[in-house]
Formats: C-alpha cells, structure tokens, sequence
C-alpha cells in the first residue's frame, strides 16, 4: 500500500486497479473536496455533489449553488449512494473524469 501523502485512512481491503491511488499507480495532486454521492450507476464511477454560497453584493444575500463532479470509485472503497466522500484531483482518467475518491467519510 502506498502513501498518497494526505491525512486520509487507508482502505482495508486490497484491490488491482490501476487507477486506484492506493493500490495503483495513480497519483493525486491539486484540489481534495468533500461531497455526498448522488449516483454510483456508472462502472467505476460515482458522482459528487457540492454544495456552496456565494454572495451576490447587490442584494445582500447569498445564494446556494451546486456542482457535480464525476470522480473514479476504486473497488477497495466502493462508495455508495448517500454516503460522504472525499474527492481528490488526478490526472484526466477521462473526458469528464479527473477526480478520484480517497476516502468514505462514516
């Protein structure tokens, strides 16, 4: 098992995946984000919901604003729907992929 050098726990199960930043050869880099899986439909695949306020100065208030973003689901953390994940930047594993899930927030 690697050190992917982020405070995050390590999965307990083993998996063969090369796109896996534990397990693989996969590394991260960049942006860690937290976030609730909203589908895990896809094949290696989950999508993660952020939620954020912005202010807007002209009327004084703020307003809510969501992001998806699709991210890699290794099989040794094989997150859920519903659950909290943290999400961390990698190189582009597709068109609309360059996230990958490091850890299952319980």
């Amino acid at each position: 098992m690697r050190d992917i050098g982020l405070d995050v726990s390590a999965p307990h199960e083993a998996c063969s995946d090369p796109n896996c930043p534990f397990h693989g050869t996969l590394s991260v880099r960049g942006q860690v984000l937290a976030g609730v899986v909203v589908s895990d439909k896809m094949q290696g695949t989950v999508v993660v919901m952020r939620e954020s306020e912005r202010k807007v100065a002209k009327y004084e208030r703020y307003e809510k604003r969501r992001f998806k973003i699709h991210a890699h689901n290794p099989p040794c953390l094989s997150a859920k729907a519903g659950e909290r994940v943290k999400i961390a930047e990698c190189r582009p594993l597709s068109k609309s992929k360059s996230f990958v899930v490091v850890e299952v927030l319980r």
